[in-house]
């Protein structure tokens, strides 16, 4: 009987991110635009500036962080691990799917790029972006990330954290890609797949025109920066998702012990990050 229940359960409980993504490749890029502009008129006036989920290590990492940036340790530090694979100091680099830009701001503030360029499909988010992270060399573009509104050629790096899962064609992304780099310049790139997508994460990652040079599964990273940021995410739920959400957004945000989380748990879902070049 468990095990009849447990089957029932999965077949009912499909993952989230599954359901997303679905939503995603067939419903097209306005569900995108549409859900992340709610989420920012929610969030915004909290001055959220990280949307993505969290990185620890053990023992922890401990970059230095001005104060003001303690409570987006977790977020920062995902970032950190994932734009400080190479020296970006001088560099062109541009963000696709910044979100609400504490990542920009972050890496222009510390990792010394001449100048850093963030785009994503939200235009409150864009706004958000611009009001909230003025600072020299930093700029912000509404745009599409399967179609760069960027000559070719334009950037010596391009940052793409826990967001090209939701692209409806991640083949095209990855051209873009390539497109807009420099020759010798650096994809640095991290997300997470659930394992019946994995392997066509994988040909697709395998197929582009560029070359890898470092990956790296961070499942338990990952698990400790969801565990470290729960307790916020959980009153940013509680306060700004309507009822019938919550558990949802419980789930997308990755808390302790909800559907998303026990998957990484699990195995069911890896996330991993990489380093590609443009020979």
């Amino acid at each position: 009987m468990a095990n009849r229940t447990n089957r029932v359960a999965r077949r009912i409980g499909d993952p989230v991110m599954a359901f997303v993504g679905m939503t995603h490749r067939h419903f097209g890029k306005q569900v995108s635009s549409l859900g992340y502009r709610f989420l920012t008129r929610r969030i915004g006036t909290d001055e959220v500036h990280f949307l993505n989920w969290g990185y620890e290590e053990e023992p922890p990492m401990g970059i230095p962080l001005d104060p003001a940036d303690e409570i987006d340790r977790y977020s920062i530090q995902l970032y950190h691990r994932t734009a400080a694979q190479v020296d970006l100091t001088g560099k062109d680099v541009l963000e696709v799917s910044c979100g609400h830009g504490g990542a920009a701001s972050y890496i222009m503030r510390t990792l010394g790029p001449a100048s850093y360029t963030g785009l994503d499909l939200n235009p409150a988010g864009i706004e958000y972006c611009r009001d909230k992270h003025r600072l020299p060399g930093l700029s912000f573009v509404h745009g599409d990330a399967e179609n760069l509104p960027f000559p070719d050629e334009s950037f010596d790096a391009v940052v793409n954290v826990e967001a090209a899962h939701l692209y409806p064609h991640f083949d095209k992304f990855l051209e873009e890609v390539a497109r807009v780099l420099r020759p010798g310049g650096s994809f640095l790139y991290a997300d997470l797949r659930d394992q019946k997508h994995i392997a066509e994460w994988e040909a697709a990652l395998a197929a582009a025109p560029l070359r890898m040079v470092a990956q790296e599964a961070i499942d338990a990273q990952v698990l400790r920066g969801l565990e470290k940021n729960s307790k916020r995410h959980t009153e940013l739920i509680a306060k700004h998702a309507p009822k019938g959400l919550r558990q949802l957004s419980r789930d997308i945000g990755g808390v302790q012990g909800d559907r998303l989380y026990r998957q990484v748990e699990s195995g069911d879902i890896s996330y991993r990050v990489y380093l590609f070049t443009k020979d």
